[in-house]
């Protein structure tokens, strides 16, 4: 099992899963022919994707997914919330699910998990491929105990790192934004990210991809200064960015 992303952040995302043989995207958050590019650099065309899963309907999400869907008729998966927001119509074709159903797609078992963001039914994914299990988590305000309970035993984890509350609170952004990013249904902090992993097994963490961090109210010296007061070294950490995401991780249990 492996997995890589086309980029990370508020201007568009985009994670590739693969597993035996079977390739999913979760999110396109770009435009079809940026989301053409971003794949080469990783070697992929896009007509080997087998399925794009949608976590909502926002559209660093979604931009990208109908036209993609449509191009080279790949199925597209989303809650019902998200599919009535009418954010991936034109789609080739789409299949509904409710939030915590698991269902098969090839060689891999998908799991979506509800999680508190101001969406109208948002999800992210628990994936399981070659007995190796990856969370892609991003997008929510706040670490429920139902979080932790499916993301406790992650071989990969790519983990939100929005923002730093100081940096936050004292930017640029209208109040009313910094509430809404800052809230319970925004986006997790360094510290709220924190909490996860103290709460996770993390001895078993092949790897840990630092995502959608914002780029004007957090750092990567504040993430790292942060991450070392849970990791005894940064080694096994990739920082996804924007521009260009990073490239295929390895999952393998040994």
């Amino acid at each position: 099992m492996r997995f890589a992303s086309l980029g990370s952040g508020s201007k568009g995302n985009a994670t590739l899963v693969s597993s035996g043989d079977t390739l999913l995207m979760i999110d396109c958050g770009f435009s079809l022919r940026e989301t053409t590019r971003r794949l080469q650099r990783l070697g992929v065309s896009p007509d080997q994707l087998d399925a794009i899963l949608v976590t909502h309907e926002h559209t660093d999400h979604s931009t990208g997914v109908a036209g993609l869907s449509r191009k080279h008729r790949i199925p597209v998966y989303l809650t019902h919330g998200t599919a009535g927001t009418g954010r991936c119509d034109g789609s080739f074709e789409l299949r509904h699910f409710n939030c915590e159903d698991s269902f098969i797609l090839g060689d891999i078992e998908v799991t979506a998990v509800a999680v508190p963001h101001d969406a109208a039914e948002p999800c992210q994914y628990h994936l399981r491929g070659q007995d190796c299990e990856l969370g892609v988590l991003t997008d929510l305000g706040s670490i429920t105990p139902h979080v932790v309970e499916h993301y406790a035993r992650c071989d990969a984890l790519l983990l939100e790192f929005n923002h730093d509350t100081t940096m936050l609170m004292d930017g640029s952004y209208p109040p009313q934004l910094k509430r809404r990013v800052g809230g319970d249904w925004g986006h997790l902090n360094n510290s709220q990210s924190l909490q996860l992993l103290r709460a996770m097994d993390i001895g078993q963490l092949g790897h840990l991809v630092v995502a959608h961090v914002s780029e004007n109210n957090n750092s990567r010296e504040k993430v790292e200064q942060a991450l070392l007061t849970v990791l005894d070294s940064l080694e096994k950490v990739v920082f996804a960015d924007q521009a260009g995401g990073f490239d295929w991780l390895e999952l393998d249990r040994a």
